[in-house]
């Protein structure tokens, strides 16, 4: 098979870009930087290189959207989507075998810290349950961790470092094939700017009986969320909230939908309260009815997509 493009998506990336970006060339992958209309010079950080093809978006398209947009422009067989704070330390060979002979439709590699060691419960997780989701929202998981619903969700009961088929790869690295891709219909531009776009991706791949291959022995410094951390933190909470409840819309059946969608607009109050201090009484209640209206929503609505909490209907300001 021929060597996959890297693609890159950008938002004043440019401490991580250029790094990111070289490391692919080590290994003469070509690479497509999409750029959201970064502030900081994340352009001028990136390197210049025949190989390196930059598509400079005016406005911020999203992550979803800045992925389909590479797509479209720049065919490939494979594609090996990076966050841009990551860095390949050795050869991605084992994941283009794994996508040989069409023995799997998509792979992952093992994130690892700075130091080497396996970013366990984040280089994979199986896709989310209404528990699973319920448990975030009510912050069960920062206060028990090893409690067994996120223990089963971010597959702390497997073996980090042993190849496996995996359900959900983080986005910071997957590789994956256009023709999935276009039976797929792409990535969905409604999960705005970002959040589970890449979740709800592997979810309908696996729909259509396709597979994700891990591949331990490929290692990928993850140095960790820095275009989100940019975000302020009002949107943050509305962008995160709003792609979680379109998820439910999309993909969990009547009950679990109506159950998360009131979890989330009971948890939501304290929550906002508690977190955002310093901030007005009047802007955290201004959140609090943005994600009510998306949870009732939420509770009302099923199957189709339109119109979902988190969609381009709904899209919160832009970070």
């Amino acid at each position: 098979m021929t060597p996959p493009t890297a693609l890159f998506v950008t938002y004043n990336s440019a401490e991580f870009i250029g790094p990111a970006v070289e490391s692919c060339l080590r290994q003469h992958l070509p690479v497509v930087v999409v750029d959201n209309a970064s502030t900081d010079g994340t352009r001028a950080a990136i390197p210049a290189d025949p190989n390196v093809r930059i598509i400079a978006n005016t406005t911020n398209l999203g992550f979803a959207g800045a992925v389909n947009q590479a797509v479209r422009e720049h065919p490939a067989e494979l594609y090996l989507l990076l966050n841009p704070d990551i860095e390949l330390r050795n050869s991605i060979g084992p994941l283009v075998d794994a996508l040989g002979e069409n023995r799997h439709n998509a792979a992952t590699a093992l994130l690892t810290n700075p130091d080497g060691s396996p970013q366990k419960g984040f280089s994979f997780r199986r896709l989310p349950t209404m528990a699973a989701l319920a448990f975030e929202v009510l912050g069960i998981n920062r206060i028990w961790p090893g409690n067994p619903v996120n223990r089963w969700y971010r597959c702390l009961d497997v073996d980090p470092l042993q190849a496996q088929v995996v359900e959900q790869p983080a986005g910071a690295c997957f590789l994956f094939r256009r023709v999935d891709w276009e039976r797929l219909g792409g990535f969905d531009e409604g999960f705005y700017p970002v959040w589970f776009e890449d979740v709800d991706f592997c979810q309908r791949l696996s729909a259509a009986g396709g597979t994700i291959w891990f591949c331990p022995s490929v290692h990928v410094v993850h140095f960790g969320g820095h275009s989100v951390q940019k975000i302020e933190l009002g949107c943050r909470q509305r962008v995160w909230y709003g792609s979680l409840l379109r998820y439910a819309a999309k993909h969990f059946r009547p009950l679990s939908r109506r159950i998360l969608a009131a979890t989330v607009a009971l948890a939501i109050v304290p929550r906002i309260m508690i977190s955002r201090a310093g901030e007005s009484v009047r802007s955290k209640f201004q959140s609090i009815k943005y994600i009510w209206r998306l949870a009732w929503r939420c509770f009302q609505t099923g199957g189709s997509t339109e119109g979902k909490p988190g969609g381009k209907h709904d899209k919160p300001e832009q970070p």
